[in-house]
């Protein structure tokens, strides 16, 4: 039973208890649709599950997921920490009315404006990439000690797309923990009076279905944390293993279950600690596509099909790569219903594909679907990561309103754009 696809009498597809007819009639396609009560409920089994009586534990929102105003404060309300990668994401956790003291600040390339804007808001951690960082880091001023974890390489292979792997030797995130300047910037860190080196930050990949990647991570940053302790005396407080656990786009995908997983990570970082003489660290995760991913649906509008003289049968719907790049970029599949007839018997195979003037331009490829008619409504599953983050105006088409629905009621959190919209900034 696939529990992202649930009906009324009508055979309609229900998100949040609001039928997506309905939804399609008060605010037009295309419409992202994100079950506010879904992205809650996971945010809850995160914070109830992530816990260990011998371990401090903390859950950040990766935001580049998905991020609003009003996504910042269902983040804040729920007790999640929040990390952002950027000025802009920092601008709207602020906005938002985010505890700063909860911030983590993450990217590979973080401007003079952007660390600054951290300093004046009181970002609660940086987290620095890199030597070149630290540096730029130092040339500006603040008061007492600023709290700093180093992101580090451990070389885990994860296996998932060559673009979403982030450990690599050749990534362009972290340092290589085989690389001995690595813990030489470390003592910098440390030894800076204006810096509190509080530990490392790690990521291996995205989308990752095999749980025993995360385990090894945290065996190699322990060991790691032992080292240091060995040859410079340093003790690491915290240890932040990152995100990417998988989700579910396909009945092919099958991501394992973090309410399971969580108390037996913890209960090896314990174990570990222990044997390798090193105290236990706090431990945090910053899962982000895993909270909204499947929480996400996209609303299309089909306008007709046509059949080539290869043989190739299109659906053609009202949207584009603009509003859903993943599939261009990284190949992404994904699942796709007839929102208004959920009933209605499998057809043929079709590609998916919208309005953009490019040949990449699919949704979804060789998909099965019932007789596709004009007027139908297309609801493409579990587009609730990085769907509305990623949109562009390419062709200069408009960016799709963002709607959370719960309890049977909906509300805007993103407007639709309009054509003033696409030309404010045009001089």
């Amino acid at each position: 039973m696939d529990n992202r696809i649930n009906s009324n009498s009508k055979n309609h597809l229900i998100i949040g208890g609001v039928d997506a007819t309905e939804l399609v009639k008060q605010y037009q396609t295309p419409l992202y649709v994100m079950d506010e009560s879904a992205i809650r409920h996971k945010c809850q089994m995160l914070i109830k599950r992530f816990k260990h009586p011998q371990v401090n534990t903390e859950v950040i929102y990766a935001a580049k997921a998905f991020l609003t105003l009003q996504m910042a404060k269902l983040i804040n309300e729920e007790g999640l920490s929040m990390d952002v990668v950027s000025g802009g994401e920092l601008y709207t956790a602020i906005k938002g009315e985010f505890p700063p003291s909860r911030i983590y600040f993450h990217g590979n390339n973080k401007s003079h404006e952007e660390i600054e804007m951290a300093i004046q808001n009181h970002v609660g951690t940086i987290v620095c990439d890199n030597g070149d960082e630290v540096t730029r880091l130092l040339k500006h001023s603040w008061d007492g000690r600023l709290r700093i974890m180093l992101r580090i390489n451990p070389g885990i292979e994860a296996h998932t797309h060559e673009y979403i792997k982030t450990t690599t030797h050749d990534s362009k995130f972290g340092l290589s923990i085989y690389d001995p300047k690595t813990m030489d910037l470390i003592k910098t860190i440390h030894d800076n009076p204006r810096l509190d080196f509080v530990g490392f930050h790690t990521h291996i990949g995205s989308q990752i279905f095999e749980s025993e990647s995360f385990m090894e991570l945290a065996r190699t940053v322990l060991s790691y944390i032992q080292a240091l302790k060995i040859k410079h005396g340093i003790l690491t407080k915290e240890m932040n293993l990152g995100g990417g656990f998988g989700v579910r786009y396909t009945q092919e995908d099958t991501p394992f279950s973090l309410a399971d997983f969580f108390p037996k990570l913890l209960n090896l970082i314990v174990e570990e600690s222990k044997r390798l003489n090193v105290d236990i660290p706090k431990v945090l995760i910053e899962p982000g596509r895993s909270i909204v991913a499947e929480a996400g649906y996209t609303l299309y509008t089909i306008s007709g099909t046509k059949e080539t003289f290869g043989g190739k049968r299109f659906v053609f719907i009202d949207g584009s790569m603009a509003d859903h790049i993943r599939t261009a970029l990284y190949q992404a599949t994904y699942e796709a219903v007839i929102a208004n007839d959920l009933k209605r018997p499998l057809s043929q195979d079709y590609t998916v594909t919208g309005k953009a003037c490019e040949s990449g331009d699919i949704i979804i490829k060789n998909i099965k679907l019932p007789k596709p008619l004009e007027g139908d409504i297309l609801a493409v599953l579990s587009t609730g990561a990085y769907h509305y983050s990623m949109s562009s105006n390419y062709n200069r088409l408009l960016k799709p309103a963002v709607i959370f629905v719960s309890g049977g009621k909906s509300r805007v959190v993103v407007q639709r754009e309009s054509y003033d919209d696409l030309l404010r900034h045009d001089v």
